[in-house]
């Protein structure tokens, strides 16, 4: 008696894909859900670092969170808009709009000089020639370096009588008779300035350089042999082409250095001179010198207010520029 054979299942060809029906897809393998998997670490961590602390702060300067009611916190009184009201009032009110006057234009300063630095450094190194490579990375140490340790080294150089600056300018080139006191008084913004301009406008060289390289040369040779001049060749090539690359760069250097706590703090502590004293750093003594906590809370919600209205207005000009071809 014969025994029934049973047929073989036919066995998949090599590179053959199979049908939805031979397995079931699990749910992380189904499609649009592995690149929102990916991303959900950052936004988790995102949460964690800015926007709770943000919701937090936006909380705090609705009470009276003060040196007296710190012990017992949740217990502290709730003021509503009382501390916003302080921030713009009487002396206090003052004090901050003096502040915002001394770093707005710290700010436009710092981006204007790293911007005018970067691009002349850009310009140059976007050629070929023996050495670029070296330069190129000489440039980078200013960003390479921590922030902390940039700002301590120009701390020493400014230093009144040990410092190398006023060692070169009274010492060495006899340009000043005295030496001057470069951290105090108005020339503290402008130490604070340098400081910071060394600092950043690497970072500008970066953005530029690379937005340079993206131009094609076939431009600049066409440019050349109609006879335009090497000025109307950066306005007419060099300034559209680097458009999307200032279109972030300006404001990120702004919204930085508009934040900036670093710089003053380490060349000033928490005692600058009034031309010095920069929004962050005023808001840093008003919490943790003053020790009012929900005033300094207030204070940072509306420098986070002024920021993003500032940002939405830039984005919302350049967006109507660029529509318009300008």
């Amino acid at each position: 008696m014969t025994q029934a054979v049973k047929p073989q299942e036919p066995v998949e060809a090599a590179g053959e894909k199979r049908t939805p029906a031979a397995y079931r897809t699990r749910w992380w393998e189904r499609e649009g859900v592995i690149p929102y998997l990916l991303i959900a670490p950052a936004i988790l961590f995102e949460l964690l670092v800015h926007f709770i602390p943000m919701v937090a702060g936006v909380i705090m300067s609705l009470y009276g969170l003060t040196l007296f009611t710190l012990h017992h916190w949740a217990s502290a009184p709730f003021v509503g808009l009382g501390n916003f009201k302080l921030a713009v009032s009487g002396p206090i009110g003052s004090a901050l709009l003096q502040s915002f006057t001394v770093t707005l234009p710290y700010a436009v300063l710092v981006v204007g000089l790293s911007w005018v630095i970067g691009m002349l450094a850009a310009t140059g190194l976007s050629a070929e020639f023996r050495g670029r490579a070296v330069l190129r990375s000489a440039l980078l140490v200013p960003y390479a370096l921590p922030v902390y340790v940039g700002i301590i080294i120009w701390s020493f150089m400014l230093q009144r009588d040990t410092g190398v600056i006023n060692t070169v300018l009274v010492r060495d080139l006899h340009l000043v008779h005295s030496a001057p006191f470069w951290l105090l008084g108005t020339k503290a913004f402008w130490s604070m300035v340098a400081a910071a301009v060394w600092r950043w406008f690497p970072f500008a060289f970066i953005i530029l350089l690379a937005g340079l390289q993206n131009i094609p040369t076939e431009r600049y040779e066409a440019a050349a042999v109609d006879g335009s001049s090497s000025w109307r060749q950066f306005r007419s090539i060099t300034m559209p082409g680097l458009r999307s690359a200032n279109f972030v760069l300006v404001l990120v250097l702004f919204l930085w250095n508009f934040n900036d706590f670093t710089t003053p703090f380490v060349l000033f502590g928490s005692a600058p001179p009034s031309p010095a004293d920069l929004v962050t750093l005023h808001i840093y003594t008003v919490s943790f010198e003053s020790w009012n906590f929900g005033l300094g809370s207030a204070m940072s919600v509306m420098l986070m207010v002024f920021l993003m209205a500032v940002s939405a207005v830039y984005l919302r000009v350049l967006r109507r520029g660029g529509e318009s071809g300008v």
